[in-house]
This record gives C-alpha cells, sequence and structure tokens, in this order.
C-alpha cells in the first residue's frame, strides 16, 4: 500500500469516529495479529462532557488476552533478528502518521478524555509523535560497552549485547493516554520485544486508532497487539500470563502493588510509574511573575497528571498576599465544554468525579476554608457532565486526608510555612515522592531545597519542563524504575556480558 492510500485509509477511520452520532456508538475492537477482532462482549464509553456513552469498547476477556499473547510470542522469533533500522525506520513512519492528522487525533482525545481539545493538540499528541521519532533515533546511537581484557593466556575481548526481553505487557493510564501508551510503545518495540498493550478502558479511542497505524506503515502481524477490557480480568491475566516476561505499568499505587506482588511470583522485569502527592515550596522572595505557572502546575488537565501540585507550602510573611493572587489566578481559568476553547474540561469519569467532590467535602467537615472552586455547572449538552472548577483550600493540618492523600484533580491545599528545614521535612512527610517544584529568587535556596527532597523530578522555578534523556520516576510509592531515552531501552532489554578469546587457535 502506498503511503497516499494509507494515509486516506488512516483519515477515514479517524472521521468515523469524529462523525459517531450519539444514537449510533461505534465498536471498537481488539487488535490482534494485525486484524481488528471482534469482542466477545461490549461495553459503553461514556464522554466525560455530557456523561453519556458514546462508543462501545471491547470487555476484554482472559481467553482474548492469551490469543494476543500467542501471536506476540510467535512473532518474536523473527523480529527480535530485525535490525534496530528496520525498527527505527516503522517507528519513525508511525510517527509521520500521528503528526498529519494532529489535530483530528485530538477531537477524539478531548471527547474521550475529557481535557481541553487546545490542551490535546499541543501537548498529548505531539508528546506521542516524539515519543516514537526520539526511542526510534536515539536506538540508532546507543552505546555498548566493551573492554580487552589482559591475562597470561593472552588477550580476551569482552562486549556488551542488549538482547529483548520477549512479549511485554503494557498497562497505560486514562488521564494521558495516547501520550503514556507511546512512551511504553516506543522503546519497548525499538528494543525488539513485541507487546500486548492494555490501554484503560475509560479511554482506549486513540489507543485504537493507533493501532491502525501500526498495521498500515508495515509494522508485521503480531508484533503489535492491544486488547481492551478491566484491569481485573484482561490487565490480570496480562500481568499473570507466564509467557509475558515483563509488565510496564503507570496508574494508581494501589494496583502498581499488586502487579508487583503478582509479578515477583515469576520474577518478571516491573516498572511501575504510580501515584503521587506532589508539593510546591513558594519561599517568601519568590518571583512574582511566576504565579500563573505555579497556579499552572496545579490544575492542568484538571489537576489529573501525576506531576502536579497538590500540596503549596508557602512562606509564613508573604502567605496573605500570594492567596490573593493565587485565588485570583486559579478564577482566570475558563471551564466548560472540552471541545471549545477553554482550560479546564471535565474529569474523566462519574466514579473520579465524585472521589475528588468527596474530598472537597472532607476538608469542610475538618474545618477547611474553600477559598475558590468546587463542582461547576456547564450547559448548552454539558448539563450532566463532570465538572470541577480549579479548587482552593486553606487551614487544614499536614495530617489531613485532603492533604496526604493522591486526589489527582484540581484542588490545591496551601499551607504556610517558616523555615527551609521545617518545610523540607513536612514536604518528605509523605508516602509518595513522585515530583517536587520548588520557587525562589535565591539560586541556594532553590538547590539546597532540591536536593533535600525526596523526589524523582524536582522542578525549579518551572514545572513540565521534560528532557526525554533525563531518567523520570518515583520514589518511595510513587514507582520502580526509571523511564527516558536511555532507562527505557535498558528496560526493555537485557544486557548479556559476551567474552570472546583472542589467543584460542582454531
Amino acid at each position: 500500500m502506498t503511503s497516499a492510500n494509507y494515509r486516506d485509509e488512516f483519515k477515514s477511520v479517524i472521521q468515523k469516529l469524529i462523525d459517531s452520532p450519539d444514537n449510533e456508538h461505534v465498536a471498537l475492537t481488539n487488535f490482534i495479529r494485525n486484524e481488528f477482532v471482534k469482542s466477545e462482549s461490549l461495553m459503553d464509553s461514556v464522554n466525560p462532557a455530557t456523561g453519556k456513552p458514546w462508543i462501545k469498547i471491547p470487555n476484554g476477556t482472559a481467553t482474548e488476552v492469551d490469543s494476543a499473547v500467542a501471536a506476540a510470542k510467535e512473532v518474536f522469533r523473527s523480529w527480535k533478528n530485525t535490525t534496530v533500522q528496520q525498527r527505527s525506520t516503522l517507528l519513525n513512519k508511525v510517527a509521520n502518521l500521528i503528526e498529519e492528522f494532529n489535530d483530528e487525533i485530538a477531537v477524539l482525545e478531548s471527547r474521550d478524555q475529557g481535557k481541553p481539545i487546545g490542551l490535546a493538540k499541543v501537548m498529548d499528541i505531539p508528546r506521542c509523535v516524539q515519543n516514537f521519532r526520539d526511542f526510534a533515533n536515539a536506538a540508532l546511537y546507543t552505546l555498548s560497552t566493551s573492554k580487552i581484557l589482559e591475562q597470561p593466556s593472552g588477550k580476551c575481548i569482552n562486549y556488551v549485547k542488549h538482547d529483548p526481553v520477549g512479549v511485554a505487557g503494557l498497562i497505560s493510564p486514562w488521564n494521558l493516554p495516547l501520550y503514556l501508551l507511546s512512551f511504553k510503545l516506543a522503546p519497548a518495540l525499538v528494543a525488539g520485544n513485541t507487546v500486548v498493550c492494555k490501554p484503560s478502558e475509560m479511554t482506549s479511542v486513540t489507543a485504537w486508532v493507533l493501532m491502525h497505524a501500526f498495521k498500515l506503515v508495515g509494522f508485521p502481524a503480531g508484533v503489535v497487539n492491544m486488547v481492551i477490557g478491566e484491569g481485573r480480568s484482561a490487565g490480570q491475566r496480562l500481568v499473570d500470563h507466564p509467557d509475558v516476561h515483563l509488565i510496564s505499568f503507570t496508574g494508581s499505587t494501589l494496583i502498581g502493588k499488586k502487579i508487583q506482588e503478582d509479578s515477583a511470583k515469576m520474577n518478571k522485569k516491573v516498572s511501575l510509574e504510580m501515584g503521587g502527592k506532589n508539593p510546591g515550596i513558594v519561599y517568601a522572595n519568590y518571583r512574582k511573575s511566576d504565579i500563573a505557572a505555579i497556579a499552572r502546575s496545579s490544575f492542568l488537565n484538571q489537576g489529573e497528571i501525576c506531576l502536579c501540585t497538590s500540596r503549596l507550602f508557602v512562606q509564613r510573611p508573604i502567605l496573605e498576599d500570594f492567596l490573593k493572587s493565587y485565588v485570583a489566578e486559579a478564577e482566570k481559568f475558563t471551564i466548560g465544554n472540552p471541545s471549545t476553547q477553554v482550560q479546564i474540561g471535565a474529569m474523566n469519569s462519574k466514579v473520579h468525579f465524585e472521589k475528588v467532590k468527596k474530598y472537597i467535602e472532607i476538608a469542610k467537615a475538618e474545618g477547611g476554608t474553600i477559598l475558590c472552586g468546587g463542582v461547576k455547572t456547564v450547559l448548552h449538552g454539558c448539563e450532566d457532565g463532570y465538572f470541577i472548577a480549579p479548587t482552593v483550600i486553606t487551614g487544614l493540618p499536614d495530617t489531613s486526608q485532603v492533604m496526604t492523600d493522591e486526589i489527582f484533580g484540581p484542588v490545591v491545599c496551601i499551607t504556610p510555612f517558616d523555615t527551609a528545614e521545617e518545610v523540607i521535612e513536612r514536604a518528605n512527610s509523605t508516602s509518595y515522592g513522585l515530583s517536587a517544584t520548588v520557587w525562589s529568587a535565591n539560586t541556594d535556596e532553590l538547590l539546597n531545597t532540591a536536593n533535600e527532597l525526596r523526589a524523582g523530578t524536582v522542578w525549579c522555578n518551572t514545572w513540565l519542563a521534560r528532557e526525554l534523556s533525563m531518567p523520570f520516576g518515583g520514589c518511595k510509592q510513587s514507582g520502580t524504575g526509571r523511564e527516558g531515552l536511555h532507562d527505557s531501552l535498558h528496560f526493555y532489554s537485557d544486557a548479556k556480558t559476551v567474552c570472546v578469546n583472542l589467543a584460542a587457535k582454531y
């Protein structure tokens, strides 16, 4: 198939989903051996902005997972022997195809997840393209260790060969669906593994579109497979399957710990990126021009980013002025139908909406002060949608559930502190350790604080500035392992040392 033909076919797949009327729900399928396979049963997927079903998705079973794993295992024998150049070329073709239809795919991501369409256009879909492109190109220039060993009998050369692991099970979350699925797929595939992926059943539409891209650009049948379904069925079988030797999971700490326990029984390689309760520390001499960035770090994507700031520690002398500025900034965020040009869309699901709402009620019951935010009613077809405005809470102790639990929504608690030593201890007094931010005009203050924080990433006077070559992951209950250009390629391969006696006579 020529590139022009497969672009037309890809466009028609996307357009069919965009044009799907509310009363005629398109039914998605699983993807096994390059075939779109109807599932044994279907379930509704809800548009968070309307609160109504808009598409049908598979309710994947263990049998369907077994079929996908069998396909991946069979083709691994040949796929692992393809060259890095061949795999890189295919991934770049996927990147190019996704990039060409950036705006159209963003429509689907917004409708399925609830995020503003503008955000999907400039963050989610471009990052998916970058993931495929960067891993495809980085793998071409990965260096292996080698060394000459001198010994009495002669010289030996030692070198390291990075072998693919086998069938990789990839489980991705609902908050950044295509963004985070591609962050797993790209390194797994370029390293020579075959994959079975399970996107979140709440946001599987763009993953299904992506499967068309893999098939159209020429990936061999069985290299990439996908089963859509619930974690307790499809996800659990993927974790338990004896022919899946590697699991990469992004999601909640509760589920991540169970995956780690189950995988340990078979000694599987596991990478876990889990929850966070990320602190932001604002010193008295912070740059007031950073107030918009501090608010953005709390509320982007409705606060449904694992790296969002949810606890703000503000040095006492500036607390009153900071609160006025921060609340004013929070109230500037426009909230509404995510298909329009708003900054805050809908919470991803009714269950999650109720969870976030519950924590706001807990804050009130514990004597906290709600300075702004709460449940928001949106009109024009979104009356039944799941909307919560940026919510700012003060007056709660560090021991409050609202200060300790991962809420994963547009809810921020602000509390004062006096000294650097005090705030570092309080910021670290959590079971999580994913990320943190520090805001100060004093470089020593920034670096001394950053060095003492127990977190996988600390941003100083910025937030969400990501460089793929840097390791990404969490400490404590926030995760196991690191992801990134180098770390992911190591995770998705096994290093093997080969020693050759150069003096041997044959």
